[in-house]
């Protein structure tokens, strides 16, 4: 078989005679010929190599602009619409997570009262998305669009930017859930911490710069024993991952504010319930079983102490986001450019009364005319806490936020409407103990 140098310099018919003289010169020759005829095929394989790669990124590119599911002048057109205030001197609103649950009441009474919404959700599967699909056409019907979009996607986020003056963000968007995080820890780092830069990122590149609204937890209160839960106690002994990722938050927040001028302020929710809500949420889940004749799982505390917490109705909460964005001071940067220092605030939005678990399922009870059976076990250590309950003084004395819905009230309208979204007749049951 011939040899690489023999097939690039193929041999003349007849023979050739070669005088002992050239020997070397011809050696030389063959060498720097092969050595150069190397170098090109070099440079030839780089050359495929990279128009290679750079179609394929215009494959990738390409396909993934075509089975972006935005885009296009009427989509375009919904934006501008969604986001236009229909009263002088209203907001320009982005509210992320438009379609969970909070989102949807705060989206809601922001379009009613006259601002611009533009919601942006993922509509992911952490529990059933036609609960959140119902929610969006909800939400259509009073004229708030609802982006299908990930808070990572940086292009979308760009575009939002470019298409309205937002001139706040409503941050609602994360992945909620104590307990999930054992099972899928990434998602939380994804959507909590990841997706909240890419926000920030965002927002603090606009100019003008929004003034930026964002949902943290009364989690991040962790292993604290001093109750009521104030806004000045430490909040470096999480319990859960869940609440490390909102901690983090909160750093991340202040961060922003003291580099970019971003005004930042922190909302800590707790246990917020009603209409529309969440199902992996303890009221919610003993409603479904109580009607569907299924047990229900009561967790107690150490010593067999019944769990509290400080449930909070939805009309309490928006009126605590809706207050925080009115109140929301400009921010003080440009382009990512910082021109002075921009307003930092972090408020507990609470209920102020702590509630046991077995008082919550004996009102349940009542109102669904049904026996529940229960099961009482010992909480595992899963990151939940024994009690939550909130000082709200800064929230009332800044804010003017003030709770006017107990829990006996705010349950009787959740499964109002819980019977009347699922179709459910109220059943007749003994309540004999």
């Amino acid at each position: 078989m011939r040899s690489m140098e023999e097939e690039l310099f193929p041999s003349t018919p007849g023979k050739v005679k070669i005088e002992r003289a050239h020997t070397i010169n011809r050696q030389l020759h063959r060498s720097f010929a092969s050595t150069s005829t190397m170098f090109l095929w070099a440079l030839f394989l780089i050359a495929l190599t990279a128009s290679y790669l750079s179609f394929r990124s215009f494959v990738d590119s390409s396909s993934r602009y075509l089975n972006a599911s935005w885009g296009g002048m009427q989509w375009e057109k919904q934006i501008r619409e969604s986001a236009a205030a229909s009263r002088p001197g209203g907001m320009s609103v982005l509210v992320t997570g438009a379609a969970g649950f909070v989102g949807t009441h705060v989206s809601l009474a922001l379009r009613r009262r006259g601002d611009g919404v533009v919601g942006l959700d993922n509509f992911n599967n952490y529990y059933d998305p036609s609960l959140k699909k119902a929610r969006q056409a909800m939400l259509q019907s009073h004229g708030v669009f609802v982006v299908e979009g990930d808070i990572n996607d940086t292009r979308l986020l760009d575009r939002l930017f470019a298409l309205v003056p937002v001139t706040h963000v409503m941050h609602l968007a994360a992945q909620a859930g104590v307990r999930y995080a054992i099972e899928n820890p990434a998602s939380y780092v994804h959507s909590n911490i990841a997706g909240l830069v890419t926000l920030l990122e965002v927002c603090k590149s606009a100019d003008p710069q929004p003034a930026v609204v964002w949902a943290s937890s009364s989690s991040v209160y962790g292993l604290n024993e001093k109750v009521p839960f104030s806004e000045l106690d430490r909040t470096d002994r999480p319990a859960s991952l869940y609440a490390a990722t909102k901690k983090a938050g909160e750093e991340i927040t202040h961060t922003y504010n003291h580099i970019y001028g971003l005004s930042t302020t922190a909302l800590r929710f707790f246990t917020v319930y009603g209409p529309w809500g969440r199902p992996d949420m303890a009221y919610f889940s003993f409603t479904r079983n109580i009607l569907q004749g299924k047990p229900i799982t009561v967790y107690r505390g150490k010593d067999r102490v019944d769990l509290a917490r400080d449930f909070t109705y939805i009309d309490d909460i928006v009126k605590g986001c809706v207050a925080s964005l009115d109140t929301a001071e400009k921010s003080t940067g440009s382009g990512g450019r910082k021109r002075g220092p921009a307003q930092y605030r972090i408020y507990n939005l609470g209920n102020t009364s702590p509630v046991t678990v077995p008082a919550l399922v004996n009102i349940l009870e009542r109102h669904l005319k049904v026996k529940a059976k229960k099961k009482v076990v010992e909480m595992p250590g899963n990151g939940d806490v024994p009690f939550t309950h909130a000082n709200i003084s800064f929230a009332q004395a800044e804010l003017g936020y003030k709770p006017t819905t107990n829990l006996e009230i705010g349950l009787k309208k959740f499964v109002k409407w819980y019977l009347s979204y699922y179709g459910y007749k109220p059943r007749s049951g003994s309540l004999a103990a």
